[in-house]
Order: structure tokens, then sequence, then C-alpha cells
């Protein structure tokens, strides 16, 4: 398995990445969205819409069946990032280069994998609700503005 970039693993570590994730996967969990439950068919306008009023622009890339966040550029570093929602789960990948070299693009769980073990997993967060992939997605981009923050500090 590829190391994480000591930066990144670094700033992941002091945003408390894992726990946050932890958090977030064991709020929204399966138990309180089982499989019956899930918003698996998305209107892709409103969940651009969520996204603008959470503070980011996005566009739906149809061919991929994913939401990227447009390029974020501070000092030498450029930000996005890749929603994924399949299956009513939302996967993030987090894209950040420096000086245009590619330094973050994997999914968020793999992250957890590489800063403690490669056996250990946590669960996409889970939705039914626009109203709960409205609250995943607040959170997540808290944490995607740490991880700015511990990176251009």
């Amino acid at each position: 398995m590829i190391e994480l970039n000591s930066e990144i693993k670094q700033a992941l570590n002091e945003i408390d990445f894992v726990k946050r994730y932890e958090d977030l996967s064991n709020e929204y969990n399966d138990l309180k969205t089982p499989m019956e439950l899930r918003l698996e068919v998305i209107d892709v306008e409103e969940v651009v819409d969520t996204i603008r009023d959470l503070g980011y622009e996005a566009d739906f890339i149809k061919k991929e069946k994913y939401f990227h966040i447009k390029d974020i550029k501070i000092r030498e570093y450029s930000f996005s990032c890749n929603i994924i929602l399949f299956g009513g789960m939302v996967d993030l990948v987090w894209i950040v280069k420096k000086n245009e070299e590619l330094i973050l693009g994997s999914p968020w769980g793999t992250y957890s994998k590489k800063l403690i073990n490669p056996k250990y997993k946590i669960k996409k967060p889970i939705f039914g609700t626009y109203d709960d992939l409205e609250k995943i997605l607040q959170y997540s981009f808290v944490m995607f503005e740490d991880l700015k923050k511990a990176l251009i500090k």
C-alpha cells in the first residue's frame, strides 16, 4: 500500500481525521438508515443546490456519476473534492495538489487504513433523506476547511 505524503499525514492527524470520520460514520449508519430507507435515486440539482448553500461550487460529472467541488487555490495549494453518492452512501475524495503535484487523491476510507492499519475500516456514512445528506456534507466540509488550514499554516 502506498504511504501517505508526510505533509498530508501530519495534517490528517492534526485535524483528528480518523476519530471525526468514525463519529460521522457512527452517526449516519445502517442502524439509523437500513437498506430499504436509503435514498438511492438522487436529484442532481437538489444536491448541487445543497452544496452551493454550504458555500461551494460543484458540477455533476455525469459520465462518472460524481459531484466535483471546483478547485480552490490557496498559495501553492489547490484543493478540490469529489462526492460520490451511491446506494444511499456518501464517499468522499479529497484532492490536494501542491505546486501542481498531486499529494492526495484517494477516497476517505483509505486514509484510516494508511494512518492506522491496512485492515482498519470505517464504513461510509449512509443517508435516507436530503436533510441527512446535507448534514453529512456540512460536517465533511468543516473537516475539509480544517485540512486546508492545517496545510497552509
